[in-house]
């Protein structure tokens, strides 16, 4: 995946990262839909989960284990065109960065190799700098996958609030733009019931018709802004900390390799094809974390914007920064950290799939689609 083994197939960036985003997100999805679920609770009233366990367990029995995977279609779609921008865009960019600094100032000749196609090996800042970029347009193909996949996961929330008694809101005080769940779906739900007794939920293709109908198809777009910052930064954090990370390793096993072989006769230098799974997943968990901590805030405020079409439809949508004064007044820093630990606990395993799966692909099979 890096540049120094030299240009990047497009193709196998697409396939490979396809493939690990979407067997990577069947595994989080439980785990997403009980952090949107938290990051996405009225801010008017006491919280309607106390926890991620009671979110899980509320969401279980109510919905059945099958409830759990409320909105997959969406995400795992989504997770195939976002892993496969990021790993694309990513070694695009590093080569961007070669190209334009193919020898770091003052330092000589640091490449790797003289052979064709080597170069040298690019900084921790520059690697953070091409995953910044590449999560910078990542961003723009992923907020409407999780707009749709936001509204899914609350659906129900929604549905059982159109049909519950509704809760008088505070006669002072109350923000124009507090999210309350007791308010019917934007989805005609009420209609729905009474025609079958039952709340019927929308799949996603319902959804985005109901966006574009409502908003046009800039609509879809709507949380840009959390999902910029969001992408920009942890992608930035994702590759630089993997990365690193592997550098770590890999520096391991040439020191061994080193002190088998003190005269470096056999020439041999070892990459991250030579690392075992365990590493690169090791790598990849620490990435997962370092991805989740870095601008969770932002994460929380998109997903309480994209939400508030679903939970309370005939109230304007916040900006970015009036959503994220809502949540800080009503719940404090806390408040821009619900579903923290569960997104951690889900992301540091998935990122730990991807990465092992994306470079066991691009070792076993990089060339083929070339």
């Amino acid at each position: 995946m890096g540049a120094e083994q030299g240009p990047s197939n497009a193709l196998e960036d697409i396939t490979f990262g396809s493939v690990a985003g979407m067997v990577a997100k069947v595994f989080e999805h439980p785990f997403d839909l009980v952090k949107v679920r938290l990051q996405s609770q009225p801010t008017d009233r006491p919280a309607t989960f106390k926890g991620p366990w009671d979110c899980f367990t509320q969401t279980r029995q109510k919905e059945g284990l099958f409830g759990l995977y409320r909105g997959l279609t969406a995400p795992l779609v989504g997770a195939a065109c976002e892993n496969a921008t990021l790993f694309l865009c990513y070694n695009k960019w590093k080569e961007l960065i070669l190209a334009v600094r193919p020898e770091l100032p003052n330092s000589g000749d640091i490449r790797q190799g003289k052979g064709k196609g080597k170069a040298r090996e690019l900084t921790t800042a520059e690697l953070a700098v091409a995953g910044g970029g590449a999560g910078f347009m990542a961003s723009f193909v992923l907020t409407p996958i999780e707009l749709i996949k936001c509204r899914m996961q609350v659906q129900r929330i929604a549905l059982e609030g159109a049909v519950s008694p509704l809760k008088a809101l505070p006669e002072s005080g109350a923000h124009p733009f507090a999210t309350t769940p007791h308010i019917a779906s934007a989805s005609g739900s009420k209609a729905a019931t009474a025609a079958t007794g039952a709340p019927k939920l929308q799949g996603p293709i319902s959804l985005i018709g109901d966006v574009i109908k409502r908003s046009g198809f800039k609509g879809l777009w709507l949380g840009q802004t959390g999902t910029l910052f969001r992408e920009t930064g942890g992608s930035a954090a994702w590759f630089a900390t993997f990365e690193y990370s592997a550098r770590l390793f890999i520096a391991q096993h040439q020191a061994k390799l080193d002190r088998v072989d003190p005269s470096g006769s056999g020439g041999k230098k070892v990459t991250k094809g030579d690392l075992s799974k365990i590493e690169l997943m090791i790598s990849g968990a620490m990435a997962g974390v370092a991805y989740t901590v870095s601008l969770f805030p932002a994460d929380s405020i998109k997903s309480a914007i994209q939400t508030q079409a679903e939970l309370n439809p005939n109230k304007p949508s916040p900006s970015f920064a009036q959503m994220a004064k809502i949540i800080y007044r009503s719940r404090g820093i806390k408040g821009l950290y619900a579903g923290c630990g569960t997104t951690i606990a889900k992301s540091a395993p998935s990122s730990a799939m991807i990465f092992a799966i994306y470079e066991t692909l691009e070792s076993n099979f990089g060339g083929f689609l070339g």
